[in-house]
């Protein structure tokens, strides 16, 4: 199992269910992990910056349809002492992360961007949805080292379903990923593991894609709708797939992570905080054991945290950022890897040449 992994022996991994074999998978992409990242755990500050959304996802909690959601969007002072608290904490990265919310302005971001590359070591990612070429290079050049966009699934109608598209603005996530990229961001994109109408098919072709891609970091996590959107409360249906249904358990998300990590060896991994909330005795654990380097250790006031409720029972929610880097600790530390230091950039290791896929980048 290596970068030469084609499709099919990645679907063949995909159905597997043989325990034994399984533990095989396991190995490979953990020594693949050690081999290509090292042992240290790389901790990236998570920001909720806001929870506006204009966009109606049939998913998650924070769609514009969702009336019942009490709205915040962070002042800038308190976005920058979450940041100091990161480096208080000896993080490397901040990740201010958001709903696609256009009350967040280029020149408001950008003023945040400099402040924190002025008054901290950080290096600083956005995700902050889909955004203008012009907003993008704006953040860039105030010192933005990456950006986050996961494109959720490869197959291109099932997307359409589940990201209506806002207006008559129809845009193309994988060219958006592109163009970050020469743009001179690091990037991270994903799936969601389990989206009703997802096949098997469908999903080794994402895992070939990562590849493809070249990315950065590569976020994998469960389906979880929201109950208060069309797929939470069954009011939206997708045609069945034939058994061909991918599901969302914890079991597929460890196969997806660990050949992931094996089609990209030396990409950013996080066990998400999805994966801690399917299972939060050892979910995140079993991930780093799989595959996974990163852990996104949360940052956001407490009183805001709550409402950034993208699906619900999150793991750590009523969590402060003291309690959580303090348990993080303690459970890295018992699986026998240590903390990372410094951003933990992909750039900073050797990259492994891909070829590139260029496509024409869409505008809003």
């Amino acid at each position: 199992m290596s970068l030469a992994m084609g499709k099919k022996e990645i679907l063949n991994w995909l159905r597997e269910t043989d325990a034994e074999r399984l533990k095989n998978l396991w190995q490979r992409a953990d020594e693949t992990r050690r081999a290509h990242v090292g042992d240290a755990v790389h901790l990236r500050g998570l920001v909720e910056v806001s929870n506006f959304c204009a966009r109606q996802c049939m998913y998650c909690g924070l769609r514009a349809g969702n009336v019942n959601l009490a709205r915040y969007r962070m002042l800038a002072d308190e976005i920058v002492e979450a940041a100091q608290q990161a480096v208080k904490f000896g993080y490397g990265t901040v990740v201010l992360q958001g709903g696609e919310d256009y009350g967040i302005t280029t020149s408001w971001m950008t003023d945040i961007i400099r402040r924190i590359k002025n008054e901290t070591p950080l290096a600083v990612t956005l995700s902050l949805g889909e955004r203008t070429e012009k907003e993008l290079l704006a953040w860039r050049a105030a010192g933005a080292d990456r950006y986050l966009l996961r494109f959720e699934t490869s197959d291109r109608n099932l997307f359409e379903e589940i990201h209506p598209p806002l207006g008559n603005r129809a845009c193309d996530r994988l060219a958006i990923l592109r163009q970050l990229k020469k743009i001179g961001y690091e990037v991270g994109s994903g799936v969601m593991v389990g989206i009703p109408g997802q096949t098997y098919a469908s999903l080794a072709n994402d895992i070939a894609l990562f590849r493809e891609l070249d990315l950065d970091m590569i976020g994998i996590g469960p389906f979880i709708p929201h109950p208060a959107t069309p797929l939470g409360t069954g009011m939206r249906f997708f045609p069945s797939v034939n058994g061909e249904q991918v599901p969302n358990t914890e079991l597929m998300v460890y196969k997806t992570v660990a050949l992931t990590r094996l089609v990209r060896p030396d990409a950013n991994i996080p066990a998400t905080t999805a994966l801690a909330t399917i299972n939060k005795k050892n979910g995140r654990e079993l991930g780093l054991q799989r595959g996974a380097n990163v852990f996104m250790p949360n940052l956001t006031p407490l009183k805001y945290r709550r409402l950034y409720e993208i699906y619900p029972a999150k793991a750590c929610v009523a969590e402060t950022g003291d309690a959580c880097n303090s348990c993080l600790s303690m459970r890295i530390s018992a699986i026998g890897r240590h903390i990372g230091s410094g951003a933990g950039g992909r750039r900073d290791r050797k990259m492994t040449p891909v070829l590139p896929a260029e496509k024409e980048f869409c505008h809003a």
